[in-house]
Order: structure tokens, then C-alpha cells, then sequence
């Protein structure tokens, strides 16, 4: 169950650390995010050492869609609403930047960049899509209202925001990383006041950046209570249409779609990692009903960090660790959100501000109902009295039928059924095989 990414480009190899070295920066995690930090930090002449625990781009990176935009659903009436239109427009500068910079970066890079429009669609409610549009307008984007798509559906209506892109995400990541200080196969199995320790020596730094998707560290910033994970799953089918752009649905469980090549990928089926959803059969199904000629080609899954409020966590860890630093829950919009994180942690670890730094500031506010939600969950599952147990914070597994996985649905930890680590915040396998 590869991505079609990972079965169309070659992985390069980078060696593990051998014995302890120093450094101004520590990058823990070789994904997107880390890439990027890397690579900024590289073109701003400051010292720094990405480490990996296992190859680069092998958790989430591999698995995206790749859609680059600074539409992320509905977010901006929301953000409208509840922050002011400031910090709206703090957020849309962020995003809308990064995807500038993809572009740029893509000029000079081999990765398919194509410039596509995209929408945010509604099965079933005008007035949401109309109140985007004007949000939209209100922040100086031309966004336009339209009733009819290339999809097999009827919709309410689509947010319609031109020139935004996708790509091939790991054809640009391994094209970024070759020449960066990078360190395989190295594991951090614990941080330290002025650096870490990691299976293979000791990594002396003076600021240390937390790029693992999820956040490794529970004792600071409460990312177990402010965040959670959600799983999609993907279908790339062949024989299927050109739908000529990129479109989601408004809703978090709705369906997304994209081309790449002659592929079509349809993604949905979604849930909260250890919960029940549509999964693949949603997919199946959708397909067979749909496009009946059509032919799989690939399939995947994926998993997101969820915020509270729908704003990633970006910047410094909390309160109490001033070089301390880290960038999480990007609520599906993975990309943008990547290089964005890159663009303000770049400029804090320099002692620099960073204009976009108080709109994804994690120690902003956590009174949200989701809160209320994921302590629930968290409680609920660690007080069920059933083996086997996620070494993170104990809770309950369930086990995954469609994946044949061990899933955590207090935080989104994943292992095989042999008690492999497969997705973190859990940084240890099984202590049983199950």
C-alpha cells in the first residue's frame, strides 16, 4: 500500500551520527517541515544538524496529496469571526507566501509543478460558500462563487481560488535534502537542557527544533490535550476523468479530489485515528457507483494533527523553554502550513520576530470545545481495561481491520500487529507483540 510518490522517484541515503558532535540548531524529524527548516537555516549561514529516527519523508511527508494552497476548507470566515480580521489576514499572508516560495523553489527543481485553482465545496449549504467568498474578499483575494463542478455530485455551491499548485512531494523534498546536514537511522531518546541524546552520541545545541509531526515531549505545552490525529485514505485510479484542479469538500469527513499524470486520486473515508470510518470501502464503493471503467492503480492512507481552533502550532514550545521550538498540527494542510513554519522558526531560533509568529503562537489560547472532546477521550481510554497499551500515556488500542494496525484514539500513535512503531507521538514499540 505505497504512495504512488514513493513508487515513481528513488529515496537517497543519508548516513547515521557517529559519536557526539555540537551544533547551534537541532532539527528532530526529517519530514517536510524539517526539510525546510534545514534548508532555510542552510541559505541563512546558521549551524545546524537534522536528525532522523528513521529515513527522511518516511511518516506523513510520503503520504499527502500535495495540494499547495492557502485555501484550507472554510477557515477564513471562521478566523474572521473569531480573531478579527488582522489576524485572518496574519494567517492568509503566512500561507499565501509559501506558496510563492513553492513556486519559485519548483522553477528549479524537477518535481511536476503544475498551477491549478482550487475549491472548497458544500453539499448542502450556499450560505457557507457565500460567506467564504465575501471573507475572501473582505482579505483582498479574488475568490469566486460557483455552482457547478467537474465532479460526479451536485454541490450547494464552491469557493473557487485560482493559481494555487500541487506537485510531486517527494521529487521536490529528496531534491532539497541532498545537500543538507542530514542524519539517518538517528534516534532521539531524549532531550536534554543543551541538546539531546540519541542512539548513536550526543547532539550538543544551543536551540532545538520538534519537527515529528507530533509533538515527542509531553511534559511542556500540552500537545497530548491539544492535539489529536485524523486518518483519510486515498484511491489513484486510472480510466477516470481530468477534473482540472483541486477540490475538497467543506466538511471534515467529505472527499477530496486531485489528477496526477493519468491518475486520478480520490481521497475520504475518513476518522479519528482508532475510531470507525469509511475507510477504502467508502472509496470502493464511491468509485464503482461513479466511475465504473475506472481501474486502481495505487492506494494509501494518511494522517493529520488536529488543532484546537484549525490554526497550526508554530513556534516556541511553551512559555517555559525559550529554545525550545516546535511546529504541529497542520489540520490536513500540510504544505503550506510546512513551509510556513519554516519561514517564522527560521527567524526565531536567530532571535529574530517573526511577523506571523502571534497568529500560530502555541501558547495561545486552549478554550475550545475540542478540548473538552480529546481530555474525554483520553480519560475514556486510559480507564478501559484492555491489552495491549500504548506506551505513550497507556491508553487503549483498537485494533485497525483495514490497515491490520494497533491504533491509539487518544493521540493517533500507530503499530503493526506485531507491535511495531509505526506513527508517533509513541516513540517506542510494543513491549509485546500482539
Amino acid at each position: 500500500m505505497d504512495s504512488v510518490w514513493l513508487n515513481t522517484t528513488q529515496r537517497p541515503m543519508f548516513e547515521s551520527l557517529k559519536g557526539d558532535i555540537k551544533t547551534d540548531v537541532l532539527i528532530i524529524g526529517g519530514g517536510l517541515t524539517g526539510i525546510l527548516c534545514a534548508y532555510m537555516l542552510k541559505q541563512a549561514g546558521v549551524d545546524y544538524v537534522l536528525c532522523e529516527a528513521d529515513r527522511i519523508c518516511s511518516g506523513i511527508t510520503k503520504n499527502t496529496t500535495a495540494k499547495v494552497t492557502f485555501q484550507h476548507g472554510l477557515i477564513y470566515d471562521e478566523l474572521i469571526r473569531k480573531f478579527g480580521i488582522e489576524k485572518a489576514k496574519m494567517y492568509l499572508e503566512a500561507n499565501r507566501q509559501a506558496l510563492k516560495q513553492y513556486a519559485a523553489l519548483c522553477k528549479t527543481i524537477d518535481c511536476g509543478f503544475e498551477e491549478k485553482d482550487s475549491f472548497v465545496y458544500s453539499l448542502d449549504s450556499r450560505r457557507k460558500i457565500e460567506n467564504e467568498v465575501k471573507a475572501f474578499n473582505k482579505l483582498g483575494v479574488c475568490a469566486e462563487f460557483v455552482s457547478e463542478l467537474p465532479l460526479p455530485f451536485k454541490v450547494e455551491g464552491a469557493v473557487k481560488v485560482p493559481h494555487q499548485g500541487q506537485f510531486h512531494p517527494l521529487k521536490f523534498s529528496y531534491a532539497l535534502a541532498k545537500d543538507l546536514n542530514i542524519y539517518e537511522n538517528t534516534k532521539v531518546l531524549e532531550l536534554k537542557p543543551n541538546g539531546a541524546v540519541t542512539n548513536h552520541g550526543r547532539i550538543a545545541a544551543k536551540k532545538i527544533v520538534v519537527a515529528t509531526h507530533f509533538p515527542l515531549l509531553n511534559k511542556h505545552g500540552s500537545y497530548f490535550l491539544k492535539l489529536y490525529q485524523h486518518r483519510s485514505y486515498v484511491l489513484a485510479l486510472k480510466n477516470a476523468p481530468d477534473v482540472n484542479g483541486m477540490y475538497v469538500d467543506e466538511q471534515e469527513k467529505g472527499m477530496s479530489f486531485r489528477n496526477y499524470g493519468d491518475l486520478l486520486f480520490v481521497g475520504g473515508g475518513s476518522h479519528r485515528t482508532g475510531k470507525k470510518g469509511g475507510n477504502w470501502q467508502e472509496l470502493e464503493r464511491f468509485a464503482a457507483k461513479y466511475y465504473p471503467n475506472a481501474k486502481e492503480a495505487y492506494r494509501w492512507a494518511t494522517q493529520d494533527c488536529m488543532s484546537l481552533d484549525g490554526v497550526p502550532y508554530i513556534g516556541q514550545y511553551s512559555k517555559n523553554t525559550p529554545n525550545l521550538f516546535v511546529a504541529s498540527g497542520y489540520n490536513k494542510w500540510g504544505f503550506s502550513s510546512s513551509m510556513a513554519a519554516a519561514n517564522i522558526l527560521t527567524d526565531m531560533v536567530q532571535g529574530k520576530r517573526s511577523r506571523f509568529a502571534e497568529v500560530f503562537s502555541p501558547s495561545r489560547s486552549v478554550l475550545h470545545p475540542q478540548l473538552a472532546v480529546n481530555a474525554f477521550e483520553a480519560v475514556m481510554n486510559i480507564l478501559t481495561p484492555t491489552a495491549p497499551r500504548c506506551p505513550h500515556l497507556g491508553c487503549a488500542l483498537k485494533y485497525n481491520k483495514q490497515e491490520h494496525s494497533w491504533d491509539c484514539p487518544c493521540h493517533g500513535s500507530r503499530f503493526t500487529e506485531k507491535g511495531k512503531l509505526i506513527d508517533n507521538p509513541a516513540t517506542d514499540d510494543l513491549n509485546k507483540k500482539t
